[in-house]
């Protein structure tokens, strides 16, 4: 079992495939095991990477609450990386994950080939664990799929109360908004790619804020889809990844061409001499 090391707290992960690499991080009622459906596509041609984020077992559970923070998180995926022998990879996230990401992205661009930020908005207050299984917007995945619903939920309830407790008081409920991250957004050069399900309220504003801020990115809207985009819309998700990875690899995942004072009617045209 491989651990990573992050001033003396070990991270667990796997890893399968080789080639260029992807590493996948987590949500907060989820783990590693969340992203099978992704691992068994991309390790093809890939070399996929998942780990638990700390107070995740078997990840180490820190019972200090200063162990915990959004900046912490986002070093947890460089030390991953180094722990894995990786200068440069993918860099995929969901909710929880999707925040980490970014600010990864902020922290070690260097080593982000690319971002993808998935069902990325401000999260709701910690009551109890059942509220992350069954509330608003997973109730999309639990009507799409109850078996995968029900695995989820599963797994959710395996996790460790302190680990849990002290990551949403640690990292989910003092983090920053994500407005006031807007000027090092707007600094930031990494290939971006937003996602949001188009009923998961509360990430869709801030998908289309991020869209708008940050230079090198595109957004995709997953219809009649919750939070949980990569386990309700696993083929679609995948196919999406798959396209941006390769446009990224290309060179072809260009920055926003400015186009201010231009006409929605006429744009791209000129006018004769």
């Amino acid at each position: 079992m491989p651990f990573a090391d992050c001033s003396g707290v070990k991270l667990f992960f796997e890893e399968s495939g080789d080639g260029i690499s992807i590493v996948f991080v987590h949500e907060f009622a989820d783990d590693y095991r969340s992203w099978a459906a992704q691992v068994r596509f991309f390790s093809r041609r890939y070399r996929c990477i998942t780990f638990n984020a700390r107070g995740f077992p078997p990840s180490d559970v820190p019972e200090a609450q200063d162990q915990y923070s959004q900046e912490i998180a986002a070093d947890d995926i460089a030390a991953i990386m180094r722990g894995a022998g990786i200068d440069l990879a993918h860099i995929v996230g969901i909710s929880m994950g999707g925040f980490a990401v970014l600010h990864f992205g902020l922290r070690h661009p260097a080593m982000a080939k690319s971002l993808t930020v998935a069902a990325c908005g401000y999260g709701a207050a910690y009551d109890e664990r059942e509220q992350y299984a069954d509330g608003a917007y997973r109730q999309q995945f639990k009507e799409k799929d109850p078996q995968g619903w029900a695995e989820f939920r599963d797994t959710l309830a395996e996790h460790s109360a302190t680990g849990s407790a002290l990551t949403m008081r640690g990292v989910q409920k003092v983090r920053p908004s994500l407005y006031d991250l807007e000027d090092g957004l707007r600094e930031m050069k990494v290939p971006t790619l937003i996602i949001s399900g188009d009923e998961d309220d509360w990430c869709l504003e801030p998908g289309l804020y991020l869209k708008r801020t940050i230079p090198a990115s595109g957004l995709w809207v997953v219809p009649k889809t919750g939070h949980t985009i990569n386990l309700e819309e696993p083929a679609a998700f995948n196919a999406q990844l798959a396209e941006f990875f390769a446009m990224v690899e290309a060179g072809r995942w260009a920055e926003k061409t400015p186009y201010e004072g231009a006409s929605a009617l006429l744009s791209g045209l000129q006018k004769d001499d």
